[in-house]
């Protein structure tokens, strides 16, 4: 359907106008709220894109820390890893999963805690290499962390830039379809309202023309001229002057 159908659709009334001038009021302030909202989320948007750039460029430093101290551990205390998954029982690093609300959007942020009173003793006295595991551990707890930053960046890195896209998607058809579309309507019944007044004064005047036609006629038949006639006002006898003396006689009082 196009638009000139969609108008036809619209009845121009002085209702109908105000109706639409109030949707076009609505449309417009959407339009202003949806764009400052895609504003806060582009801002947000480029603060998390430069966190990312900043911790992919640490984390090559970090991992390479953490695979140095594993093999530094495992050349002082040889290879411990069957030990280690035999006296651990659960996971002492964890992640649990919590949201930041930016402009009515609820990005997933990623926390990290380590519980380390689960760890077992007997892994921290070793005989050869009990430190350089420690440090292993430590190390790789750091590379962890930087993991979850990492992955909490991403993630609301994703999902802001879909929510960007749905919002500028949401603008660009308020701004190139719906705001035009109401305003060619407004613009529709405005000219139907004037095409109306326009044809109801040219009904007077030609309603006007034959009274004025037949007043004539009526006054050819009698056979008196339309022109001669005194008008109505004319013809109600003028109330007399009270100051003229002349008019009125005198008075005459006897005793």
């Amino acid at each position: 359907m196009t638009d000139a159908q969609k108008r036809l659709n619209v009845f121009p009334t002085r209702m109908t106008l105000q109706l639409m001038k109030g949707k076009l009021k609505g449309a417009q302030r959407g339009h202003d709220l949806l764009k400052k909202k895609a504003d806060a989320l582009a801002m947000r948007f480029r603060v998390i894109l430069k966190n990312i750039k900043k911790n992919k460029a640490a984390m090559g430093a970090i991992m390479r820390k953490a695979h140095l101290s594993l093999a530094s551990a495992k050349y002082a205390a040889g290879e411990f890893s069957t030990s280690v998954i035999e006296n651990v029982t659960q996971a002492t690093f964890k992640v649990k999963l919590d949201e930041d609300n930016v402009a009515g959007v609820h990005l997933p942020i990623f926390k990290n805690y380590a519980d380390i009173s689960n760890l077992p003793k007997e892994l921290h006295g070793l005989g050869r290499g009990g430190q350089q595991v420690r440090e292993a551990r430590e190390t790789y707890i750091k590379a962890l962390d930087a993991l979850v930053e990492l992955a909490s960046l991403q993630t609301a890195f994703m999902t802001l830039d879909e929510v960007i896209k749905i919002t500028n998607r949401r603008v660009n058809a308020i701004e190139y379809v719906v705001l035009p579309r109401i305003d060619n309507t407004i613009k529709y019944i405005m000219s139907e309202l004037d095409e109306g007044e326009r044809e109801e004064f040219y009904r007077l005047k030609m309603i006007q023309k034959k009274k004025e036609q037949r007043k004539k006629a009526a006054a050819a038949a009698k056979g008196v001229d339309v022109e001669d006639e005194v008008p109505y006002q004319q013809q109600i006898e003028q109330p007399s002057d009270l100051t003229n003396e002349a008019r009125d006689p005198d008075l005459l009082f006897a005793d």
